[in-house]
């Protein structure tokens, strides 16, 4: 079976901002696939506001309706970052045809960007921005801030496009933080690193805060609800009756930003394959998802106690995406934010320029920042610890930051 390659991946730009564009995907199916597409769309900054997608088994048909807040979108590397996530296919005079093989992906190459400023309100927020518009994607960061109000940055990252190990992109990505900058920008420096910097912590380092059941990563029928969201309205239903191959799971809920990409991470880690699928948002914010399923085996699930785990752990995806507090240490405070991460090691996109830019909206400063992965029950997860800076902590109310921040990853600032 075969495709011309400009059929693989198709966007069709809306004519006005706020209108929906259609990304259309029509490729070799995988499991996970659907997540694969989900989190590249939101590092791209993009809400999806609808989605249909189906398959036989070998071959699948994605269309997703997205909606961007600016015209900053970079459609060229959208494309060619939803094409490298196709499973593999091979062309012969244009055509490409699906390879049947199982090929593990080689791990991108880890780079440290080191660089010296002086320190300003927001300063931690913009170098964030820029490293996203290149595509590049954040790993670990370890920032201090020196008695004489100068910044020493640690960002460990990897390039999207591939190309950090040449000069050229180094120097262009150094000039984008100089532009920015300015003659605030005492070094910046881009070096190749190790893979050790992302090796996993056990949660054992980290504050009481920071738990399992606060967590939320399973649930039990009377656990609460947030009382941070819009509406508590959330249901995830199980009919195995409707159709004798699958089991259809039906979620109506509020939508957050990274939504469906939430809910095919997790089905992606139960190591479920979805046949067919419909996403859609009415009235704004009320979300409703169909999805019919089947495990690894191609059969539907029977188990009662796989459907009560999976629904535990969709409903817990609903709920807390992210967990947000505020500790006090001392004198200032500290700001967690954890999420969970793939079993195939990759993270939630963007988190760490939204916690910023929330932060530069409170006009919080920043004194030390890092971001570790840690396992937290049976899951890994990523912590980021902010601690904000002297008297900033204490002049704002706890609850206003947590709520702040946790508005601005859900997309409802």
């Amino acid at each position: 079976m075969g495709i011309p390659y400009d059929d693989v991946v198709i966007i069709k730009q809306s004519e006005k901002l706020g209108d929906p564009s259609m990304i259309t995907v029509n490729c070799p199916d995988k499991t996970g696939l659907g997540c694969d597409l989900c989190r590249i769309i939101l590092f791209f900054g993009l809400n999806i506001v609808k989605g249909d997608f189906s398959t036989d088994g070998k071959w699948c048909y994605v269309v997703f309706w997205v909606v961007e807040k600016s015209r900053r979108t970079r459609w060229s590397s959208l494309k060619k970052r939803l094409l490298e996530a196709c499973p593999s296919c091979y062309s012969t005079s244009g055509i490409y045809f699906y390879r049947n093989e199982l090929q593990q992906p080689k791990p991108p190459q880890l780079f440290l960007l080191k660089f010296c400023c002086t320190d300003r309100k927001g300063l931690l927020h913009d170098v964030t921005e820029v490293l996203c518009d290149l595509e590049l994607i954040i790993w670990s960061v370890k920032v201090s801030t020196t008695p004489d109000d100068k910044v020493m940055d640690l960002f460990f990252i990897t390039d999207s496009r591939e190309l950090l190990h040449t000069k050229q992109r180094q120097e262009d990505t150094c000039n984008h933080l100089r532009s920015v900058l300015g003659d605030a920008l005492i070094s910046c420096e881009i070096e190749l690193s190790g893979s050790e910097v992302l090796t996993c912590s056990t949660g054992s380092s980290l504050p009481p805060a920071i738990t399992e059941e606060m967590f939320g990563l399973e649930l039990g029928n009377n656990h609460p609800l947030s009382k941070s969201s819009p509406s508590n309205e959330i249901s995830v239903t199980v009919d195995n009756s409707l159709s004798p191959a699958h089991t259809l799971i039906q979620i109506v809920c509020v939508d957050h930003k990274g939504l469906l990409y939430d809910m095919m991470r997790t089905l992606k880690d139960y190591n479920m394959k979805i046949s067919y699928g419909r996403f859609s948002i009415k009235q704004g914010q009320n979300c409703e998802l169909d999805l019919f399923i089947v495990q690894a085996d191609g059969k539907k699930i029977l188990d009662p106690n796989k459907l009560n785990a999976l629904c535990s752990r969709l409903q817990a995806e609903l709920l807390h995406p992210f967990k947000v507090v505020v500790v006090s240490r001392g004198p200032d405070s500290e700001l967690l934010v954890v999420n969970p991460v793939e079993l195939s090691g990759l993270g939630r996109p963007l988190v760490f320029y939204d916690v910023n830019l929330a932060l530069k909206m409170l006009k919080i400063c920043i004194f030390t920042a890092d971001i570790g992965r840690h396992i937290i029950g049976d899951k890994e997860c990523e912590v980021y610890r902010i601690l904000l800076g002297e008297g900033n902590g204490l002049s704002m109310p706890s609850k206003k930051i947590e709520g702040q921040v946790r508005k601005m990853l859900m997309g409802w600032e």
